[in-house]
């Protein structure tokens, strides 16, 4: 079964959610256009996700995905502070940055009882998880609204996890893919796979619906997932430059221009291995180094540094979230470029 009969859409394309470069405008526009909108709630609370909800809905009546991560937020070590705000202290001395004014606490928030409340109050028709899955209680308050359910894999272990815990399809998430890894059994990041290797293991492995990700940016790649076996596709660098995107204008210019060829995962912005291009704090510090706060608590250091620099035209610790294939990513309208994708999608 492909997500056009899962979902009765036109196109079986997920538009990929994209906490912090986009919003309902970019998923309803992928809606109207046959395919699958999203609706990131990785950086929402209760109240904003229902805002968001509620501006999509007033957009578009076709089904759409709400997305959300279920990590496990860690308690605050300060001793791991001081280490990880010494690694930093070259740019906050540059920049001006006193780290006594740098907040505490996380920048990004887990499914939790409020959002359930929320879905309940809305019904989205799919609703994605990323890190695994949420405790169950909280799954089964999910799928009560009626919703599908679906989470990334990155191995083939962490798919037959996810069936086994009952998820309706499985996304399919190679090592080409832009933002955050949804690697959740395991931190060994040498058990990563690219996309078209991952994908046909997981399409043998499973018997639910598999939809890949990571790498695909044309009409080629769709036909390339689907002979082997995906039931769909979901892509997000490609959308980062269509005006219904949030993409800010120092993330845009830099997938113009030939420095986004050069890509690496790296944990300095979040704590957990995202995948972004290269830029001068990555350069500097390496992109894996140790010392790392765990997600989401190495946030705060780095969105003060963000600001500072950002605001001085510069990307140097702008996290520029972006998969390895840039090629696709093109200044065109969001419905535009899904119906091109689709073109791929052989009847």
């Amino acid at each position: 079964m492909n997500l056009r009969d899962l979902f009765g859409i036109e196109h079986p394309i997920i538009q990929a959610p994209m906490a912090g470069a986009q919003n309902h405008l970019l998923a309803a526009a992928v809606c109207e256009a046959g395919g699958l909108g999203s609706i990131p709630a990785g950086m929402l609370d209760a109240a904003a996700l229902d805002a968001e909800l509620t501006a999509i809905e007033a957009l578009t009546d076709r089904p759409y995905n709400v997305n959300f991560f279920c990590h496990q937020t860690p308690a605050a070590d300060p001793t791991a502070f001081d280490a990880w705000h010494r690694m930093l202290a070259p740019l906050f001395a540059e920049f001006d940055i006193d780290p006594a004014d740098i907040p505490a606490g996380a920048t990004r928030q887990p499914f939790d009882a409020a959002m359930a409340a929320v879905l309940e109050r809305h019904r989205p028709a799919l609703v994605s998880f990323h890190f695994g899955l949420p405790s169950p209680d909280l799954l089964q308050r999910a799928r009560a609204t009626g919703a599908k359910i679906a989470s990334s894999a990155t191995t083939v272990a962490e798919g037959l996890w996810l069936q086994q815990h009952g998820v309706d399809l499985v996304i399919a998430q190679g090592l080409e893919a832009g933002g955050h890894r949804g690697i959740f059994l395991s931190e060994d990041l040498t058990t990563q796979l690219g996309t078209f290797a991952l994908l046909p293991q997981l399409v043998a492995a499973l018997d639910v619906p598999v939809v890949a990700a990571g790498g695909i940016a044309d009409a080629q790649g769709v036909t390339a997932a689907q002979a082997l076996g995906a039931a769909g596709v979901q892509l997000g660098t490609a959308y980062l430059l269509c005006p219904e995107s949030r993409t800010n204008a120092l993330h845009r210019a830099a997938l113009k221009s030939p420095q986004a060829v050069h890509t690496a995962l790296t944990t300095l912005f979040s704590g957990r291995p995202a995948r972004g291009i290269v830029n001068r704090i990555m350069r500097e510090l390496g992109p894996l180094p140790e010392g790392v706060p765990p997600f989401p608590l190495a946030g705060n250091a780095i969105g003060a540094l963000r600001a500072q620099t950002e605001k001085q035209g510069l990307d140097h610790c702008t996290p520029l979230w972006a998969g390895q294939n840039v090629s696709g990513c093109r200044e065109i309208p969001a419905g535009q470029l899904t119906r091109e994708l689709a073109g791929g999608w052989q009847a």
